[in-house]
């Protein structure tokens, strides 16, 4: 148990010490924090005791106002990071926790903090890595006979998204003005896009990267994952439809991406992995692996519109229903020897399970728009309306304590008026 206390319920006990960057009004600088209860350790405060034998020679890692600098010195520094992290917050150990001063300069209350991204995102990619959203997807589009494409059970199949316009949880997201083709038998129009969506998906940081042309092997991947966040990566269907062939997402994606403030470690989501899911055809050598990293993680995507008193929950998943894992995510986007960086968001895709109820994105749980998803009390969506606010929960549940990820919201702007 730590000194801090811990409600119950609560996403960040001692064993999860998320980190996040952070400001306060009395002191604006962005600065690294580990959560606890419902309190920030400030990391710049207490560099000075990280006396081990990685972190002694790199304490300004935590006077940095973004995680890059310590996501780059690899897997022996976060462990020992955290080590020292669990020690020095536990109940007996009276360092911290007797020091009136050091602990009245080292805490901030999470109410009292503005939350900023984690890291500088010099690149982000997203993957399609769910079989059922893929399988959904492409019986709406190419029929149930043609639902997967020929490459989708070989590799994972991705592409790369816009960094620019990844936000952190709580910034608003303007609904998008874009070309579109409502009706197939006339020209394409320009104007506020009618189908916003959103996707439940979850990303994670790459720590040390990899020289260019030197791919990642399967049996090191792990060594290179930091830690984990929530993802709302906002969709406009109908831009997209238009606009994906024959290159990809792009506009219809670039809007906005929102990911959670707090990255949870690789360390403390461990406990949860579960065996991987079976693949068939069996994946090529180089994607092959035996190490369970498919995670027991639940998750909820809620709705509160404008004039509803409460959020609706609209999707419970579950990151277990991933068919390709982070390790195979990883590996393929390097084996072209493409060179990944600290920082790097790469991103599962929607997440959607076996159940109607599971379905990641309002595409699905409305069915191509042919059925209402119910909010209560007379309140129904098929796609976002302005002033929608979305928020997406995740949490891993233990015998004593919760593994959790905090909120991924956002709220829907109106468009701008056309020039």
């Amino acid at each position: 148990m730590s000194f801090v206390p811990v409600p119950e319920g609560c996403d960040f006990p001692i064993h999860n010490l998320p980190y996040g960057v952070f400001s306060t009004a009395g002191h604006p600088r962005p600065r690294i924090g580990v959560a606890i209860g419902d309190e920030i350790l400030d990391l710049s405060v207490i560099k000075h005791l990280f006396t081990g034998p990685v972190l002694s020679r790199h304490q300004d890692v935590f006077d940095q106002p973004a995680l890059n600098s310590f996501m780059g010195l690899g897997q022996a520094a976060w462990r020992e990071a955290r080590a020292f992290l669990q020690k020095l917050l536990s109940a007996r150990e009276a360092r911290l926790r007797d020091d009136a001063e050091l602990r009245k300069c080292a805490f901030t209350s999470q109410a009292a903090a503005v939350m900023h991204l984690p890291a500088t995102i010099g690149d982000y990619t997203d993957f399609y890595s769910s079989r059922q959203h893929a399988t959904n997807v492409g019986i709406m589009f190419r029929g149930e006979e043609n639902a997967l494409m020929p490459n989708w059970l070989y590799l994972p199949v991705g592409y790369h998204g816009r960094a620019s316009s990844v936000v952190v949880s709580g910034t608003p997201i303007r609904r998008p003005v874009g070309q579109m083709r409502p009706d197939d038998s006339k020209p394409p129009v320009y104007g506020a896009s009618r189908l916003l969506d959103i996707e439940l998906e979850m990303g994670f940081f790459v720590g040390p990267g990899n020289k260019l042309g030197e791919p990642i092997p399967i049996s090191k991947a792990h060594e290179h994952i930091f830690g984990m966040v929530l993802m709302n990566d906002w969709s406009a269907r109908d831009i997209q439809k238009w606009e994906y062939v024959p290159l990809g997402p792009f506009l219809g994606k670039s809007l906005g991406t929102t990911i959670s403030p707090w990255v949870v470690p690789m360390d403390a989501l461990m406990p949860f992995a579960v065996p991987n899911p079976k693949q068939d055809p069996p994946p090529l050598p180089y994607l092959r692996h035996d190490q369970p990293y498919t995670f027991d993680i639940n998750l909820s995507v809620a709705l509160k519109g404008e004039g509803m008193s409460q959020a609706a929950t609209i999707c419970r998943s579950n990151f277990k229903h991933m068919y390709w894992t982070m390790l195979q995510q990883l590996v393929h986007h390097s084996s072209n020897g493409c060179n990944l960086r600290p920082g790097d968001l790469l991103a599962s895709g929607t997440i959607s399970g076996p159940t109607p109820e599971s379905f990641g994105s309002m595409l699905e749980l409305s069915w191509r728009g042919t059925r209402a998803i119910e909010l209560g009390s007379g309140h129904t969506r098929k796609f976002l309306l302005d002033g929608d606010e979305v928020i997406i929960t995740g949490y891993c549940q233990g015998d004593s304590h919760r593994i959790g990820f905090g909120q991924c919201a956002g709220k829907v702007l109106p468009a701008l008026p056309l020039a």
